[in-house]
């Protein structure tokens, strides 16, 4: 079977043809027919890539043609060359194997039949006379294994009858030493393309082989699939696998001593059978007297079979575990065999059926990493570190807000994140500079008329642009809005929305009551729709779609778009809430509905309601092609990237090696006495070989031969510097001369060290630049993986941890951003509450396993969490906690526990990042440092002058005030928010219409025409 993409190919169904006449296209390979020669065209296409795999021989780049011609070839070829008389019971053996890998399976079926012979299989057999003659097994006989009086075990065997070929007349019978097949036709390599070519296997995991149809009706062969096998059965037997663990018997970490735990109703664990049916023995056969005086335990049969031998029995019952050493007194007491580790009989025990002792059970060695939390809890007081919370309303009481977030709630912080890691992430499809977190959560909480923060206006507007193309690109709807057309048309009928007499969920109502006027005026009282904004009235006059495509920002343009956009979604169902809501606030019914209305009611918005706003952008534009090209172009860089690494790793290795050979023939050169680290790159050997010999310093004759050569051409032009100039040639002529005697005189061992030194010198250059090279493509890649965002990992109780500078972004943010001199982009480790999944099967438990977890631990899962984390915890998905702190990172990689699966491998991303996050931790501190400073001083401006209050003042006290969009001005050559500016042919009409402009360009738009394009990442 053909392969691609190590998938089977399927072969199309073939079409309804209803007239016979009808002129069709056939591929004669596949028998597939065709209606159209266009898709008869792209399927020979399809076949001629060189994308194919013959399944039999395993070659790779192949056409589908040359594949199929290949396996045909092969499977003709293993037809011929496996032996008739095995493929039958190979393949019945085959048949619903589980083993995934078909290496494995070739290694079992081999070592099972390369012993083992079948009736009618050609073989040769050794018979008395010791000749080895050919024959055609005949029958077979197999044995069992028999038990001998004596106690020993003959194993179990087969004899052959086989026919003689050169002795007609003549039959042998012969076991199995005695009978071989020839080694050329039973092998693996032939072994394993039979298997190949004869089953198939589904591609999920766990799936079983199965013999190919027409081979199994050929032998025989069952191919009704066991129900366990099943796909849809594969959850419930790895659940019930799940709950017969073994029983965990775990380290304590605070002394390092093992402990048993297994309770007697346990569901979590199972108890060691071997324990369990000698203790079933002993409560069966014997009966427990709770006499003080006479406590022992007496078995009922045991007094009418006493022997001389059963006096000689050691004095205690043989348990799996023993303690060895003398017991100086044991106690009295009632044994309890489920709870108690140790148990011991205080009286001999006379047992004619007694074995003798068996020899101590070693306790099973638990295999880290296990599940977290079922390692034992720590020592009380070594808690998880303080989170921190940006919301208002945090989970700890007693814990109080930053500064920064005491307008956010809590429900709103996973959308900040979200949206601002959007915006940077994709920052080159919106044509937005970088920003810090910090900045962006200033912006979207400025509510003054008097300040325009930049920041705030060319996120909305680079959004808004996302959405529909400008008339310039053809005013293309990149999004699947709903068609305004039809809309339009009922508007200019009725004079009215017509969404305002129609509920947002698209049915009309049922009208109910007589058919009276008084009854259809009561009907048609109650189906009119409750009004709550003015949207519809604020938009009747205004085509949005139109107004975006026009790019019309100003006075309140942008904020129009986006009640438009909003209105447009609030009939869809799935927003309909969250828009009307929004819709209350920025279109009210008390007021006006015009654009001066949505622009004062947006300044007014409540920051949550914000976040909102942006975030339904952000999920709208995720969807746009423009975003799903960005992408794949990722996806085919990080391709190219890996495959660039792979060959600067190649080259590495080389290196290494032929470092190490250089080294290890320099170190064979050095003397006996000589450290292997001393090279003649520091001049030590040298000295030593030539230190007596005394070098000639020219520099005197130099100076003379210069002042004569000075005093004769001081006259001419230019004549000081060609005598400095020959100056220089003849000393380095002369170095070259001395350097040349030295080398001369040096032994030849030192010359053969020195031309090593430079070798390895070259070498390690080389593997440095590989090590640079790989670094710098994993940087690459990790900035080029933005398809999603990739957590850290989770901690015991199932906490997610983000750093959101992990992958998509630069470390620092763009290097050529507005803002790109506080170097970070985030700068904190945020912490999101488990999953409601995750917290219904992990922490929230049932009743039942909440008290088996605390009858094996002491406490609950929600204790353990509240003991282990503190004052400071996340309790669900919503709610979200962050380190800003270099001290609390090292915190918490001592809280962690690495032999839990989930944390062992939070820690070692935490360590792989340790450095960056904390050197992005300390720029943050100081980027917001510095700003409380300026804010300070711009306080003492504030009082001495009142006159200069509005606008320095604002400036130094906001730091988002400071960013600009340079990438906008750059590439566009104007803001998002401004109008596009229209080119003029004649300069004479351009340069008119720049007289007539008041308002000058920026110093940013000035210096962003003259910047160059930058591509970024």
């Amino acid at each position: 079977m053909v392969l691609f993409k190590r998938k089977p190919v399927k072969y199309l169904a073939p079409p309804k043809v209803e007239n016979d006449e009808t002129e069709v296209w056939e591929i004669k390979q596949t028998g597939e027919i065709f209606l159209d020669y266009e898709s008869y065209l792209a399927r020979i296409d399809f076949y001629k890539q060189r994308r194919f795999i013959c399944q039999i021989t395993g070659h790779s780049g192949l056409s589908f043609f040359e594949a199929l011609k290949s396996e045909l070839s092969g499977a003709q070829e293993v037809e011929e060359a496996f032996p008739e008389a095995l493929k039958g019971p190979v393949l019945r053996r085959v048949q619903f194997q589980t083993i995934s890998r078909i290496n494995t399976l070739v290694d079992l079926i081999y070592d099972e039949f390369r012993a083992d012979y079948y009736p009618g299989e050609a073989v040769t057999v050794q018979v008395v006379t010791g000749e080895r003659l050919a024959g055609i097994v005949r029958d077979k006989t197999s044995f069992g294994a028999k038990i001998l009086p004596d106690g020993t075990l003959n194993p179990p065997y087969s004899r052959y009858l086989v026919s003689l070929d050169d002795r007609p007349n003549e039959e042998a019978v012969v076991d199995d030493n005695h009978i071989s097949r020839d080694r050329k036709i039973f092998t693996k390599q032939v072994l394993r393309s039979f298997i190949k070519n004869s089953v198939t296997r589904d591609s999920w995991n766990g799936a079983p082989w199965q013999v190919k149809h027409d081979l199994a009706k050929q032998y025989h062969i069952d191919t009704k699939i066991p129900p366990h096998l099943f796909f849809e059965n594969k959850p419930i037997d790895k659940k019930m696998k799940m709950t017969q663990v073994r029983a965990v018997v775990e380290i304590d970490s605070n002394n390092g001593n093992f402990q048993e735990h297994s309770g007697s109703n346990s569901k979590l664990l199972q108890r060691d059978p071997g324990i369990e049916v000698q203790r079933n023995k002993q409560n069966n056969s014997h009966h427990l007297i709770k006499d003080k005086n006479d406590l022992s335990l007496i078995s009922s049969q045991a007094s009418n079979h006493l022997d001389a031998q059963s006096t000689s029995q050691p004095p205690y019952i043989s348990h799996t575990f023993q303690v060895y050493g003398p017991i100086s007194k044991i106690e009295p007491r009632p044994i309890n065999f489920h709870n108690s580790t140790f148990t011991f009989a205080p009286q001999p025990i006379l047992l004619q059926s007694l074995q003798p002792p068996r020899p101590p059970q070693l306790l099973p060695q638990i295999k880290y990493p296990i599940e977290d939390l079922q390692i034992r809890p720590r020592k009380e007081g070594f808690r998880r570190p303080a989170l921190k919370f940006l919301s208002q309303d945090t989970p700890s009481n007693n814990f109080k807000p930053s500064r920064e977030g005491a307008d956010i709630q809590m429900k709103s912080v996973g959308l900040l994140l979200e949206t601002w890691d959007t915006l940077n992430v994709f920052c080159e499809i919106f044509v937005l500079d970088s920003f810090t977190f910090d900045d962006f959560v200033e912006a979207m909480q400025i509510y003054s008329e008097d300040i325009e923060c930049e920041l705030f206006v060319e996120i909305h507007c680079a959004a808004l642009k996302m959405l529909v193309a400008s008339e310039a690109d053809g005013g293309e709807i990149l999004i699947p809005l709903l068609d305004m057309e039809e809309e339009s048309d009922e508007e200019k009928e009725t004079g009215q929305p017509s969404s305002i007499s129609t509920p947002a969920h698209g049915h009309q109502p049922e009208l109910r009551g007589r058919t009276t006027r008084s009854g259809l005026t009561r009907t048609d009282f109650i189906a009119q729709p409750r009004k709550s904004h003015r949207a519809a009235e604020m938009l009747a006059e205004v085509n949005w779609i139109d107004r975006l495509r026009k790019r019309n920002f100003k006075d309140g343009g942008w904020q129009l778009l986006l009640i438009g956009l909003l209105y447009q979604l609030s009939k869809i169902p799935r927003y309909f809430d969250v828009c009307n809501a929004l819709l209350k606030e920025l279109a009210p019914l008390d007021l006006d509905p015009t654009p001066e209305t949505a622009r004062k009611r947006y300044l007014q918005l409540e920051v949550n309601l914000r976040i909102q706003v942006l975030e339904i952008l952000c999920m709208l534009i995720v969807d746009t092609k423009a975003v799903r090209t960005y992408m794949e172009e990722c996806s085919e860089q990080m391709t190219s990237f890996r495959k660039e690494k792979i060959q600067w790793q190649r080259d590495r290795k080389q290196y290494i090696e032929e470092l190490r050979v250089l080294n290890e023939e320099r170190k064979a050169l050095l003397p006996l006495n000589t450290p292997s680290s001393l090279s003649p790159e520091n001049g030590t050997l040298t000295k030593l070989t030539v230190g007596e010999v005394e070098i000639p310093d020219p520099v005197e004759d130099d100076f003379n031969e210069t002042d004569d050569d000075l005093r004769q051409i001081r006259t001419l032009r230019r004549g000081q510097d060609r005598a400095l100039e020959r100056k220089r040639k003849r000393e380095a002529h002369q170095d070259k001369i001395e350097k040349a005697d030295l080398e001369s005189k040096q032994p030849k061992h030192i010359k053969q060290l020195t031309k090593l030194s430079k070798e390895i010198k070259k070498k390690q250059d080389l593997i440095a630049k590989c090590e640079n090279e790989i670094s710098t493509l994993d940087n690459d890649l990790r900035e080029a993986d933005c398809p999603r965002t990739r957590l850290l990992g989770r901690d015991r109780f199932w906490n997610r941890y983000f750093w959101f500078e992990r992958n998509g972004m630069p470390y620092g943010g763009l290097p050529e951003s507005s803002t790109a001199e506080a170097d970070y982009a985030n700068g904190c480790i945020w912490i999101q509450g488990p999953g409601d999944m995750e917290r219904k099967g992990f922490i929230d438990m049932e009743s039942q396993l909440q008290a088996e977890y605390k009858e094996k631990h002491q406490m609950t899962v929600p204790e353990r969490k509240k003991l282990e984390e503190g004052s400071t915890s996340v309790y669900n998905a919503y709610q979200w906690g962050y380190y800003e702190d270099p001290e609390s990172v090292d915190e918490l990689l001592s809280w962690l526990d690495v032999r839990g699966c989930n944390e062992i491998r939070l820690h070692k991303e935490l360590k792989l990042y340790r450095d960056r996050i904390i050197s992005n931790m300390e720029k943050r501190k100081k980027y917001l440092k510095s700003w409380d400073e300026k804010t300070l001083n711009s306080g003492i401006k504030r009082m001495v002058t009142r006159r200069k209050e509005s606008s320095i003042n604002h400036a130094a006290t906001y730091r988002c005030l400071a960013w600009r969009n340079t990438m906008a001005i750059s590439e566009i050559g104007h803001l998002h928010s401004d109008q596009p500016r229209v080119r003029r042919s004649n300069k004479k009409e351009a340069s008119l219409s720049c007289t007539k402009e008041p308002d000058h360009p920026s110093k940013a738009e000035t210096k962003g025409r003259n910047k160059k394009n930058t591509v970024y990442r």
